[in-house]
């Protein structure tokens, strides 16, 4: 499991059937400061979405890249993305990068 500021990855077995691919490389977009974590290069690497959960499959290692945090490297594989929440009285929220 890999953790790229408020963002969350961990491999999987495969995509879902009903996976479609995405034509960018953006896993999170910061609601704070407009950043996005997001694939440094779409050339070993495509952001897929099934059912509205997120997924990276990568062929080569690729980097996951942001502005405010230092880069990360996914080695080959298929991985689930998700934004990390975290708990209140009120509710349960996403945190805000």
């Amino acid at each position: 499991m890999w953790r790229h500021g408020d963002v969350m990855i961990a491999a999987v077995e495969t995509l879902p059937e009903q996976a479609r691919p995405q034509a960018h490389g953006v896993l999170v977009y910061g609601e704070v400061t407009g950043h996005s974590h997001r694939l440094e290069s779409l050339e070993n690497a495509s952001v897929w979405t099934d059912r509205g959960e997120l997924f990276v499959q990568v062929t080569a290692p690729t980097r996951i890249i942001h502005e405010e945090h230092l880069p990360i490297t996914l080695p080959p594989g298929t991985y689930r993305v998700w934004q990390q929440r975290e708990y209140t009285p009120e509710a349960i929220r996403t945190i805000l990068d």
